[in-house]
């Protein structure tokens, strides 16, 4: 008897393990034919917006024109990898001003979460709010999370020119903000 009732939880196990593997496949296979769409961004012009940070600043892409633009995307504010990754940012931001750089944090959280996001970690660059997903659906970068929308966790790298020279598509926090540095370092060098 007790070998049966082992053998049935054995089976429920697998059976369990194997449901959620086949959805992690599929879901693999959507995002891989996503990444491959996403590559049509590549010197391609950027797409123009015009949003408000957390002070209520419209921001559009014209205004960085002449400069290397960082426009990093970011699930939702006060969540443990986006205030990492913003504190990345923030370490660094005097070295992308030194490399003529600008940088910009996005979500399609509001502008009221942001403030509070930014006072919280005092960011000193501009986070944007795109609650209507106005730059995140042009990019290809919304994900729905249940009943909410979020963006991917994905930064693209403007030219001075205002062409996506770069779109990093899988983010490490805590040296996604180096890696960039490093690329637009290299980049000015050239």
């Amino acid at each position: 008897m007790k070998i049966t009732a082992l053998m049935q939880i054995s089976l429920l196990t697998f059976a369990a393990s194997s449901a959620f593997t086949v959805p992690a496949y599929a879901e693999n296979s959507i995002f891989n034919a996503l990444n491959s769409d996403q590559k049509q961004w590549i010197a391609k012009p950027a797409p123009a917006f015009k949003l408000q940070d957390q002070h209520g600043k419209w921001h559009d892409l014209k205004q960085y024109q002449g400069k290397w633009l960082v426009l990093y995307f970011y699930p939702k504010d006060n969540t443990p990898g986006c205030t990492q990754e913003a504190n990345q940012f923030k370490a660094l931001y005097p070295q992308f001003v030194k490399n003529n750089a600008a940088v910009l944090g996005v979500s399609l959280d509001d502008v009221a979460s942001h403030q509070k996001f930014s006072e919280k970690l005092g960011l000193p660059f501009p986070i944007l709010a795109d609650s209507n997903h106005q730059l995140a659906d042009q990019l290809g970068i919304v994900r729905n999370f249940g009943i909410a929308k979020i963006a991917k966790r994905e930064t693209f790298l403007i030219d001075p020119q205002g062409s996506i020279i770069y779109h990093y598509s899988s983010v490490d926090t805590q040296t996604h903000a180096s890696q960039v540095l490093a690329d637009i370092q290299k980049l000015n060098k050239k």
